[in-house]
Parts: structure tokens; sequence; C-alpha cells
């Protein structure tokens, strides 16, 4: 069957990679791993923003940079970019509550709302049978219900947060697939990917250990 798979990145990437050591993950073998032996993927949508150096950690960036080159050597992978919303706001103490100090507040706006839009206008173009999704969002929950009860298509949930969790996923879900970390050691690039012309991208060597 037509497959396409919707990642948002930041949701994957913190939930379930961010103190793991499997974090050079080749997105369509791991894919391959959560759908039947009979769905083909066409179509690989990644959602995610570019980060910017941070106070203790300036190469973020960077790593983020390398990884976005080694998936771009997946020929059904595109990137869609939302963007980061700074603003300072006022938050209470841990230790006082009823004392507020001004911090700086980092919010990425755009994936799920680009996620859901793009699930939409494939599903209403009948790109795909089946859709595997990478999100943990309850705000996906009606694009969810218009695809599965409204477009008739098999929606297939990568999960990989608390079980407990994903029981409104369910009611639209054809099947919900554990991230497991087998699954994930199977599906790391080799180290290094190479890429056009030859180039050799390496995974960034905090990574090996699980650092960020």
């Amino acid at each position: 069957m037509r497959a396409r798979v919707y990642i948002d990145g930041f949701n994957f990437y913190y939930r379930r990679l961010q103190s793991s050591n499997t974090k050079w993950t080749n997105l369509k073998s791991l894919a391959e791993l959560l759908l039947l032996d009979g769905d083909h993927i066409d179509k690989i949508r990644y959602f995610t923003a570019d980060v910017s150096p941070r106070a203790g950690d300036l190469e973020a960036p960077i790593r983020q940079a390398t990884y976005f080159r080694a998936l771009k050597t997946i020929p059904e992978l595109e990137i869609h970019k939302g963007s980061f919303l700074t603003k300072k706001i006022k938050r209470p103490l841990v230790e006082d509550p009823e004392r507020y100090v001004l911090v700086r507040d980092t919010e990425e706006k755009g994936s799920d709302v680009n996620l859901a839009s793009h699930l939409l206008m494939d599903a209403f173009c009948d790109t795909f049978d089946v859709a595997l999704i990478f999100s943990q969002d309850t705000d996906l929950l009606e694009p969810l219900r218009m695809v599965s009860q409204e477009l008739n298509k098999r929606i297939v949930m990568a999960w990989y947060a608390d079980p407990q969790a994903g029981r409104r996923h369910r009611e639209y879900a054809t099947a919900i697939r554990h991230v497991s970390d087998a699954m994930l050691r199977k599906s790391q690039f080799p180290d290094p990917v190479i890429g056009q012309g030859g180039t050799k991208i390496y995974r960034p060597n905090s990574w090996s250990s699980g650092g960020d």
C-alpha cells in the first residue's frame, strides 16, 4: 500500500531520543520497521526548525545541521521548517512560588500545524493509503479523526511516550507501534554517511555517549 510518513522532529527528539545514544537515526529505516511489509514509502515529511546556540551549548546548530545533511541523503525525505519564537515572560520561582522572575522563553512554532496541514492535504489528494505519524501531540486528534473517519485512510501511530497517554489516539489509529530501543539501534545511519559527491558526514561525537 502507498505509505507516507509524518514526523514532528522536536516531539520525537525530546520525548524519545534526547537521552539516548541513538540520535543518528535513519528515519526511513525506522519507518520501514514500523510499517507492514507491503507498505511502500514514497514520501517522508520531517517537521522541525533551526536551533540557535544557547548558553552551555554553542554547538547545537552544528550538530543539527550535520543531522540534516545525513537526512538529505534519503531521497524520499523532505524537511519542512518552522521557526522559534523567543519572548520574555514572568515565571514563579520553585522555592518561592509567590515570587516571579523575568525569564527568556523559547517556543518552537509551526511543526504541529504544518504536520496537520500536510497530512490533511495529502489525504484529500489521495496520495497515500496509510500514514505513519511520529507525534504524541493531542492537538492532532481532530486531523487524525478526519483522515481516518472521513477520508478512510489507515493511520499508524509511532508511539514512544507513556502507553496510557495514547488512549485518545487509539480512537482514530488503525494501529499503534511502539518505537523500541532495538528498532532504534537497528535504524542507525552508518558513520560516516556518504553524501553528495562522496562527501563524508560524521555523527556528532557527543551523540555516541547519549549527549545532546
